[in-house]
């Protein structure tokens, strides 16, 4: 088994040292309490629904601070992190909602772009491409879709196409949509027999919640809807093969109906 943690937690807007702070103390206790993969919540550093020009001036390039720190971190730890961040692109200074994949050797895996843009992000972030790579840690294969991303069915989908095991959601998910979060992320797991985490932020409007979801979309743990803390789960493999043998839907699934784009 394989243990993993949702660090659910509160951003101070803008404020990006307490942030970092903060969740640098997270990560340790998770790691302290045994976990092999530990994710922070959708835009975590800087905090969400800031005006453009603040998140122009607090975004970072891959190889900036956050990501630099998080790096070093996961090596000291041994542990693989999923940090989000808003990422400025370098040559032409484009904005994006990115989370950074980082291994146990403090080796970035890949970097994962939002490639749905909720509302009024659009005003500030740009889409990434809508590819959907499998990432292999050294706690699984893992797939990342960040927020909006797991309200359609056809990435999640890709990712079980590729043989993830887990796919992760790093989220500010609001109150007003708690219904969606509570159903279609057990959904997503059951439909593609995986585990899923669902890390969301706590904040006024925000509907916290973070989950550990079963590939037979049971939802294992739930965090409060109102405090920070972290959940922790167990991937079990034996359970992942159990359910696809039970549930047949990727031995069955018609090839053309993969989703072409």
């Amino acid at each position: 088994m394989i243990k993993i943690a949702a660090i659910q937690m509160r951003s101070e807007k803008a404020l990006v040292d307490v942030n970092r702070k903060k969740a640098v103390a997270f990560v340790k206790e998770a790691a302290a309490n045994g976990a092999k993969l530990i994710c922070l919540p959708e835009l975590w550093v800087s905090g969400y629904g800031l005006k453009t020009s603040m998140f122009h001036q607090l975004a970072e390039h891959v190889e900036g601070t956050t990501v630099t720190m998080f790096q070093q971190l996961a090596k000291a730890l041994r542990v693989v992190l999923i940090v989000p961040f808003p990422e400025r692109e370098e040559l032409d200074k484009s904005l994006f909602i990115s989370a950074a994949i980082i291994n146990v050797d403090g080796k970035i895996c890949g970097i994962q772009r939002k490639s749905l843009i909720w509302g009024t992000e659009n005003k500030t972030f740009l889409p990434g491409e809508k590819k959907y790579p499998v990432y292999k840690t050294a706690a699984g294969n893992l797939g990342v879709l960040i927020c909006y991303d797991i309200e359609f069915p056809e990435p999640a989908r890709l990712l079980a196409l590729q043989k993830a095991d887990l796919i992760v959601v790093p989220s500010v998910w609001s109150i007003k949509a708690q219904q969606r979060w509570d159903i279609q992320l057990p959904a997503r797991a059951l439909d593609n027999s995986v585990y899923v985490l669902g890390v969301n932020a706590v904040s006024e409007g925000v509907c916290g919640k973070s989950k550990f979801i079963s590939p037979r979309g049971t939802v294992l743990k739930e965090g409060s809807a109102t405090n920070e803390g972290i959940i922790y789960g167990n991937i079990d493999m034996n359970t992942i093969q159990s359910v696809r043998n039970d549930i047949p839907y990727m031995k069955d699934y018609p090839p053309e109906f993969t989703p072409r784009g």
